[in-house]
């Protein structure tokens, strides 16, 4: 196959390629190998650290901490993009007014770490742990989301705009059935990225004391009667945020196949001018 983006590599190309390849495949399985080796050296594998797991309590636990982390996520995420809506209406608003107010609102959440607002939240408003933890990832991510609808509404071709104009649509028209489904496209690996973001900093939500899932592992990993399995509990934990982020980057793509599917989006196909073709209105010329 032959391709303008580089040049199609030759046999010994090939080659060097399988070797690069190989020799990359070693180094990485080694350096495995050795970390897993100063994790035997160090004990990490001993029995007594991972009893605990094998209690129901300690499942239970770690269980109700998974279910507090999707739950504080679930509302993070509907009310970011919700917020980020707003937010991004405002700012593509006609009003001056409007759009000041809404470009304040997110340069100042956007700028401002999430963990101030959460403990300036659970502090100074004396709000519940997961209202606090909630309202904080929502303000960070809802204006950064603001940032990202605005962008992608923007990065629609401006003829498409002008030209559902011309057809006498009006603005929320034109937002709602033409650029809109044309920067979902554009905008959905941002949207994704920005909620994976928002996953996993519900993490810090074990600073206020809720208890989410890695405030579950801390509880355990401190525990001296089974030798402060810190390790162990890392490696429990760490595959689930992995996994759950993983499965957000499906979600996303398999979105991104139903719209492409979607008639509304769906290019429509063109016959083939044929000879003689007539354009509208004109007249078939005697014979």
């Amino acid at each position: 196959m032959t391709t303008a983006l580089y040049d199609v590599p030759g046999p010994r190309t090939r080659q060097r390629h399988r070797l690069y390849g190989v020799g990359s495949t070693v180094v990485i399985l080694a350096l495995i190998g050795w970390i897993i080796y100063l994790l035997i050296v160090s004990g990490q594998f001993a029995a007594a650290k991972w009893t605990p797991f094998a209690y129901k309590g300690i499942q239970e636990l770690l269980l109700r901490g998974l279910g507090n982390t999707l739950k504080a996520f679930g509302l993070a995420a509907v009310l970011s993009l919700a917020l980020g809506g707003v937010l991004a209406t405002g700012r593509l608003s006609e009003h001056r007014a409007v759009r000041w107010v809404c470009t304040l609102l997110v340069e100042f959440f956007r700028a401002m770490p999430v963990l101030v607002m959460i403990f300036f939240i659970y502090v100074a408003l004396k709000a519940e742990p997961l209202v606090a933890l909630v309202a904080g990832l929502t303000l960070y991510n809802g204006s950064v989301l603001a940032e990202v609808f605005r962008t992608g509404v923007n990065s629609v071709d401006r003829g498409q705009r002008e030209a559902a104009y011309a057809l006498g649509m009006r603005k929320t028209q034109v937002m709602t059935h033409v650029l809109v489904p044309q920067a979902v496209r554009a905008m959905l690996p941002a949207i994704i990225s920005q909620l994976v973001v928002a996953l996993k900093d519900t993490s810090l939500g074990f600073l206020i004391t809720y208890e989410e899932f890695l405030h579950a592992g801390k509880l355990i990993a401190s525990n001296l009667d089974y030798d402060l399995p810190f390790i162990p509990v890392v490696m429990i934990i760490s595959p689930i945020y992995i996994g759950m982020c993983m499965l957000l980057s499906w979600l996303a793509n398999w979105v991104s196949k139903r719209q492409r599917r979607n008639p509304k989006v769906e290019a429509v196909e063109v016959a083939a001018p044929e000879p003689g073709t007539l354009l509208p209105g004109s007249h078939k010329p005697p014979v």
